[in-house]
């Protein structure tokens, strides 16, 4: 099985419990994942299955977009509501201010991960050293909130669309919301709407996976899929022959005249990912034999 399956994923598992209920299902042993969810969160996960998993390293930069909803006035340890309750704040602010505020967290900014994260500390995961009760020195890492809107809410609860770089933690931003708001906040539900080019109308679920586990490699997606946001770029017989050899293309000879990644096909289909730099176009991962 070579090919991408997107799976709504449900509360309560990790990524890693999604793929090793999946090779169960399919019984393919080769599978990977485009981004980790937390536990807590549902929606798209899209999985790599076979060759297709050659792709997995190349596709964490890309957009996801995420439904949001959180509460004002309470604070956790793991900054959502699966956490220990550190505080309750009495909430002054409504809707409006919720929306006077969104402008100053769109657009690049510096974001503090939570400690308890997947990021590693001198050779640890964050989220080993804060179920100790250690709390360490950490690094804000650079994000880019593209879209920020407000869906519903007032009172304390409200929803938010988010569309964001990839290492954006939903759970810290929804924090520091709180914070600025002066009552402090924790996310309550949150579901990834969108990763990459996948949304939630491309994903099915693991009962419905298991129910048609006999059909499971007519639901892959072509491992082309997940370069979408790349220009395609066709080559003849003769130059796509001359790629898949590695041989580096001139750019004006295969019209690819600016600078940057392609998609690139042959008569037959996909070939792979190129790099088209210094009027040059080489490989950068081929997927023959791959979907």
């Amino acid at each position: 099985m070579d090919g991408i399956l997107c799976v709504n994923k449900p509360e309560g598992f990790t990524s890693f419990d999604v793929i090793a209920k999946m090779r169960g299902i399919a019984r393919c042993k080769k599978i990977g994942h485009g981004g980790t969810l937390d536990p807590m969160a549902t929606g798209v996960l899209p999985l790599y299955f076979g060759a297709a998993t050659r792709a997995v390293d190349m596709v964490p930069g890309q957009k996801k977009e995420y439904r949001a909803t959180f509460l004002l006035g309470r604070t956790t340890d793991t900054l959502d509501r699966t956490g220990t309750l550190l505080e309750t704040r009495p909430v002054r602010v409504g809707r409006a201010e919720v929306l006077a505020l969104l402008p100053r967290f769109t657009g690049e900014q510096e974001q503090l991960p939570p400690m308890y994260s997947a990021v590693s500390v001198g050779g640890r995961r964050l989220y080993d050293l804060a179920r100790q009760g250690i709390e360490v020195e950490r690094k804000p890492r650079r994000i880019t909130v593209e879209e920020l809107e407000l869906l519903d809410g007032e009172g304390d609860s409200y929803t938010l669309r988010i569309l964001c770089s990839k290492g954006t933690y939903v759970r810290s931003l929804v924090s520091d919301l709180g914070e600025a708001l002066g009552c402090g906040a924790v996310l309550t539900d949150l579901v990834r709407t969108r990763s990459g080019p996948y949304t939630l109308k491309d994903c099915i679920t693991l009962e419905e996976a298991q129910a048609k586990r006999g059909e499971l490699a007519s639901l892959l997606l072509p491992v082309e899929t997940a370069f979408a946001h790349l220009p395609a770029l066709s080559l003849s017989a003769h130059f796509a022959r001359l790629f898949t050899n590695g041989v580096r293309l001139r750019a004006e000879q295969v019209g690819s005249p600016q600078p940057g990644e392609y998609r690139v096909f042959g008569p037959d289909g996909f070939l792979g990912v190129a790099l088209q730099d210094g009027g040059q176009l080489r490989i950068k991962r081929l997927f023959l034999g791959g979907r």
